[in-house]
C-alpha cells in the first residue's frame, strides 16, 4: 500500500534571463485582451498554444530545452518579445491617479465579489453572463486605473465542460484544474507557507488558501478549501461552480462572503467600497459588520448603519426562481454559531434577509439580504430596473413602483476582449489606437464610415470563412469521438458555406431563451435555408445545466433536426461552449439571433460582442436590446409585447422570424452592386458598430458605477467614520429616537385652493400642517408628490417638491410650498413624509414613510 503522507512539489524548466519577460507576461491576464501578445505566444508553438487552452503560463512550462535554444537564437523574436514587453511594462506603470473629477480627490479602495469569473479560456471558473461581466469589469477597471480588488471562489473543478452522445443528448465533465500550471499565484507568508484564513461553518472552523489572479492593474484573490488543512468534506466546498445541493450552495456563498472579508483583512486590504456582484457574496455584509464592531467598538445596528453606506448591490436576475434562499433550519445549523458571535439574535439576522422584518417564518434570501443593506442597488438594463422594482416591490411595499430604490446601470462588453484580430486592425487604420483604449468616445467611432465599404465587407468575410473552418473542424472531432464512418467525417469537412449568410445563436440553454424557436415550423424554415439563390444556414452552440432536463432536451432537437437531408450541412451544433467557441461564432456571424421570452433577460451582451465585430443583431426587445434598438442597426422580433400565453407567444414571435429573414434580412445580403459589395448592409453594420460600441461597452458601464455608486459610497464613508465613528453612533441613536416616535407623526391638514381652474405660470400655493409630536421638523422631510394623472387619476409622471419654510402655531408645525403650473393638462399631488438626516443616505432604508 502507498502511504498517504505524500510530499508534493512541482517542477518547473529554469528559463534563461533573456527569456524571463515570457514568464512575467504569462501570470498576467493582460494576455487576454492584447492580440499581440497572443500572437507573441501563438508563433512559439501555435499546437501547444492550443493544446494548453490557450494558457501562456502552461505552454512556457511545457517547452522542451531545443525550443528553447531556438528561441535565444531567433532575434526577430527577441525583438518582438522586447517591444510587447515594453508596452505591458508601460501599462502596469502607468497608475496615474484617478481623481473622479473631484476638487479633493478621495484616495479609496473598491472591492468587488463575484461567485463566478469569465476571464480567459483557460480559467473555466464561470457559467455563463454573469461571470463574462464580472471578468469585462475587471478589465475595464484595470484599463480605467479604477483602485478595486476582487474577490471570488477557485473552484478545483469549475464549471463542466459539455459533450453529446451520438443521440444529442448533453454529457457533462469536470476536469481538475491544475493550479501550479495556471496563471495564479499563491499568497504566501514571509515564511514562504501558504496564507490561510479561518472561516467558521457549522461546529467546526474550515480553513481558506488565498490565490491571486492578476488581471492586468487589479488583482483578484480568489478563495480555496481543497488543503490537508481540512476535512473531505470541506475539501469540496470550492470544488464545482454552482454544484451541489442546498448545504453546498451555501457554504460555498459562507467561504465567498466572511472569508472573502477575512481574506482582504488579513492582506492588509482595505476597501471603503463594496460591490456585491448578485446576491452571493450577501454575507460580506455579516463580516464587515463583525470587523467594525470589533475594532471600533460600535454596536450591531451601529455598525450595519455604517456598512450600509458604503455597500452596493447589483441585480442581474428578472425571475424569483434564479435567488439563493435557504431555510432557517439550514441556516442555524451551517451559521449559527456566528451568528451567535454577532450578538445577535437568529430572528434578528433573519430580518436582514426576508421582505419583513417581522416575519419569523420566512426562509433568508440572499438577494434581500444584500438589498436591505446596501445603499445602492442596480439592474443591468433600464427594462430589468422595471421588471425588479415589480418583483421587490413587497419589500418597499409603502412606495409607489417608480420610487422603488433600485437604478439601472446597463451592462456593457470589454471591446477588446471580443474583436477579431482583422477588426482590430482595421479599426486602427482608420480610428487610430484609441478605439481599444477609449471605446465610448463617440467622436472616434464615428470615423467608421471612413473605412471603404470592401475594405471592412472583405474584414468581415475573413472570419466568416475562419468560423465556418472551425465549425468543420469541431464536427469532424464530434463524429470521429462517435464512431462514424469516416465518408460521414469526410463530408463533415464541407458542412457550411463561407459565402452564405450564417446566422449565430449561442447562449444558456434555459428555458426562457427559447433555443429552438426559429426551429417550430421546421417546413419553413428547411425552404429559407435551401433556396438556391439566397440559401442561409444557422450555427447553434450553448450548454444547459445539468440539472435542466428541458434544455438538455432543446439541444437534442437541435442535433437530430441537424442531421434530416433538409438541414444537414445547414444546421450546426458546436458542442462545449466556451470563450473561444463565442469569440468564433460573434466574430464571424452575420446576423446575431436573441429571441428571449420577455421581460426575462436581464440584459444579456452576445449581442453586444457581436456588433462590435460588425454583425448585425435580430432580437426580442428584450434586455439591452429593448433600449439599443433603432431603425438601422438591426432588426426587433415584435414591438416589445407581453404575452400571458407562451405558446402563443411563441408561435407569433417564430412567424415574424420567418417573415424578416424571407422579406428583409436575406433579400437585404443579397441584393449586390456591381462591385459585388452588399452596399445597404455594410451602411448597416457601420452604423450600428458606432451606435452600439460607443454605449455598450464596459468603460461606459465602470464610469458609471464609479459615478453613481462607488464615488457617493466612498464619500458616505468618510462621513461616517469621522472622529472614530461618533457620526455614526450619533445616526443610530437618532433613529432609535425616530422609530420610537415615528408613530405621533400627523398630517392633520392639506390647505389649497385647487377648486378653482389654474393658468399656466402660476402656482399652486400648498400649506401642510402636521403634529409631530417629540420629533422636530429637521428630523422629517415634507415633499409635494405631483404629477400629470390619467382618467383613472393615476399618475402618468412625477416629481417632488420639499417644503423648506415651517412655522408653528397650536403645537403644529406648518410646512409651506408651491408646485408650479408650467403646462397644461390634468395634474394631482399627494404629500409624502420621509425621515431626515444630514448622514442619512436613503431616507427608504428605514422603512417609514407617510402618506397624505
Amino acid at each position: 500500500m502507498i502511504p498517504n503522507n505524500l510530499v508534493l512539489y512541482t517542477v518547473l524548466p529554469k528559463l534563461h534571463e533573456r527569456l524571463l519577460p515570457l514568464m512575467e507576461m504569462s501570470k498576467n491576464l493582460w494576455f487576454c485582451w492584447n492580440i499581440e501578445v497572443i500572437d507573441l505566444y501563438r508563433s512559439i508553438d501555435p499546437n501547444l498554444w492550443d493544446e494548453s487552452g490557450h494558457n501562456p503560463l502552461g505552454m512556457v512550462n511545457r517547452l522542451d530545452t531545443a525550443r528553447l535554444d531556438d528561441l535565444l537564437e531567433d532575434e526577430g523574436f527577441l525583438s518582438e518579445m522586447d517591444r510587447v514587453y515594453g508596452e505591458f511594462k508601460r501599462y502596469m506603470g502607468d497608475r496615474k491617479p484617478y481623481d473622479f473629477g473631484l476638487d479633493s480627490p478621495i484616495d479609496f479602495t473598491v472591492a468587488y465579489f463575484s461567485a463566478e469569473y469569465g476571464l480567459t479560456d483557460c480559467l473555466p471558473i464561470y457559467s455563463g453572463g454573469l461571470g463574462i461581466l464580472a471578468g469585462d469589469h475587471v478589465k475595464s477597471a484595470s484599463d480605467l486605473c479604477i483602485p478595486m480588488v476582487g474577490v471570488g471562489l477557485l473552484y478545483q473543478k469549475g464549471y463542466f465542460r459539455q459533450y453529446l452522445n451520438i443521440d444529442g443528448w448533453q454529457q457533462e465533465k469536470y476536469p481538475d484544474n491544475d493550479f501550479h500550471m495556471l496563471p495564479i499565484m499563491l499568497e504566501r507568508d514571509r515564511n514562504g507557507e501558504p496564507l490561510t484564513i479561518d472561516v467558521p461553518i457549522e461546529n467546526r472552523t474550515v480553513k481558506v488558501r488565498i490565490w491571486r489572479l492578476q488581471v492586468g492593474r487589479v488583482p483578484l484573490f480568489m478563495l480555496d478549501t481543497n488543503t490537508i488543512l481540512n476535512a473531505e468534506e470541506d475539501r469540496d466546498i470550492t470544488s464545482h461552480l454552482y454544484g451541489g445541493d442546498k448545504r453546498m450552495r451555501l457554504k460555498q456563498e459562507i467561504v465567498l462572503g466572511i472569508g472573502g472579508v477575512r481574506a482582504l483583512h488579513h492582506l492588509g486590504i482595505r476597501p471603503i467600497v463594496f460591490h456585491m456582484n448578485e446576491g452571493h457574496s450577501a454575507f460580506a455584509i455579516l463580516e464587515r459588520i463583525h470587523l467594525l464592531m470589533e475594532e471600533h467598538l460600535l454596536s450591531f445596528e451601529e455598525a450595519r448603519e455604517a456598512v450600509y453606506c458604503s455597500s452596493n448591490f447589483t441585480t442581474h436576475t428578472p425571475v424569483p426562481a434564479g435567488i439563493d434562499i435557504f431555510e432557517r433550519a439550514l441556516i442555524s445549523s451551517t451559521l449559527g454559531r456566528y451568528i451567535h458571535s454577532l450578538g445577535i439574535s437568529i430572528d434578528t439576522f433573519f430580518s436582514m434577509g426576508t421582505p419583513n422584518n417581522s416575519a419569523a417564518s420566512e426562509p433568508l434570501n440572499m438577494a434581500i439580504m444584500a438589498m436591505k443593506n446596501a445603499v445602492h442597488i442596480n439592474g443591468v438594463s433600464e427594462l430589468h430596473r422595471t421588471v425588479s422594482r415589480r418583483m421587490w416591490s413587497h419589500i418597499w411595499h409603502d412606495l409607489p413602483e417608480r420610487d422603488i430604490p433600485i437604478e439601472t446601470i446597463t451592462n456593457g462588453i470589454h471591446i477588446p476582449s471580443w474583436i477579431s484580430k482583422d477588426m482590430a486592425t482595421l479599426l486602427d487604420r482608420y480610428l487610430g489606437k484609441r478605439w481599444a483604449e477609449d471605446p465610448d468616445h463617440i467622436k472616434i467611432w464615428e470615423r467608421v464610415n471612413r473605412i471603404p465599404d470592401l475594405e471592412l465587407w472583405r474584414t468581415h468575410e475573413r472570419r466568416r470563412e475562419r468560423l465556418v473552418a472551425f465549425a468543420r473542424q469541431r464536427l469532424q472531432e464530434q463524429l470521429s469521438r462517435w464512431g462514424s464512418k469516416k465518408i460521414e467525417i469526410r463530408a463533415a469537412a464541407e458542412a457550411l458555406n463561407p459565402q452564405t449568410l450564417t446566422i449565430g445563436f449561442a447562449r444558456r440553454f434555459a428555458t426562457y431563451k427559447r433555443g429552438n424557436l426559429i426551429l417550430r415550423d421546421p417546413d419553413r424554415l428547411a425552404k429559407i435555408l435551401n433556396d438556391p439563390q439566397r440559401p442561409m444556414q444557422i450555427i447553434f452552440a450553448g450548454k444547459a445545466h445539468p440539472q435542466d432536463q428541458y434544455g438538455k432536451e432543446v439541444i437534442r432537437s437541435i442535433i437530430h433536426l441537424s442531421r434530416q437531408p433538409e438541414f444537414f450541412h445547414k444546421v450546426v451544433f458546436i458542442e462545449d461552449y466556451d470563450l473561444n467557441v463565442a469569440r468564433y461564432l460573434v466574430q464571424g456571424s452575420d446576423v446575431w439571433l436573441n429571441n428571449p421570452q420577455r421581460p426575462l433577460e436581464a440584459c444579456g451582451t452576445s449581442g453586444m460582442k457581436a456588433a462590435a465585430n460588425g454583425a448585425l443583431n435580430m432580437s426580442v426587445l428584450d434586455g439591452w436590446w429593448a433600449e439599443g434598438y433603432q431603425q438601422g442597426v438591426g432588426w426587433a422580433i415584435g414591438n416589445g409585447e407581453e404575452y400571458e400565453n407562451q405558446d402563443y407567444q411563441d408561435q407569433v414571435e417564430s412567424q415574424t422570424i420567418y417573415n424578416l429573414l424571407e422579406k428583409t434580412i436575406i433579400p437585404l445580403f443579397y441584393e449586390r452592386g456591381r462591385d459585388n459589395l452588399p452596399a445597404e448592409w455594410t451602411a448597416m453594420m457601420k452604423k450600428s458598430m458606432q451606435t452600439i460600441a460607443t454605449q455598450f461597452n464596459s468603460h461606459r458601464m465602470v464610469g458609471d458605477y464609479v459615478h453613481r455608486m462607488y464615488l457617493p459610497s466612498a464619500i458616505n464613508w468618510n462621513l461616517i467614520r469621522t472622529d472614530d465613528f461618533t457620526s455614526v453612533r450619533d445616526l443610530t441613536s437618532w433613529m432609535k429616537d425616530l422609530r420610537a416616535h415615528w408613530s405621533q407623526v400627523e398630517i392633520v391638514e392639506k390647505r389649497t385652493d385647487t377648486k378653482r381652474s389654474m393658468h399656466v405660470g402660476e402656482s399652486v400655493i400648498i400649506e401642510v400642517v402636521m403634529r409631530l409630536g417629540q420629533l422636530s421638523p429637521h428630523d422629517i422631510s415634507v415633499d409635494i408628490y405631483y404629477g400629470r394623472v390619467d382618467s383613472k387619476a393615476e399618475f402618468i409622471d412625477r416629481a417632488t417638491i420639499p417644503l423648506r419654510d415651517f412655522s408653528f402655531a397650536d403645537n403644529l408645525a406648518i410646512f409651506r410650498g408651491e408646485i408650479p403650473c408650467k403646462e397644461v393638462g390634468r395634474f394631482g399631488f399627494l404629500v409624502r413624509v420621509l425621515p431626515a438626516h444630514p448622514l442619512l443616505s436613503k431616507p427608504y432604508s428605514l422603512g417609514l414613510i407617510l402618506w397624505s
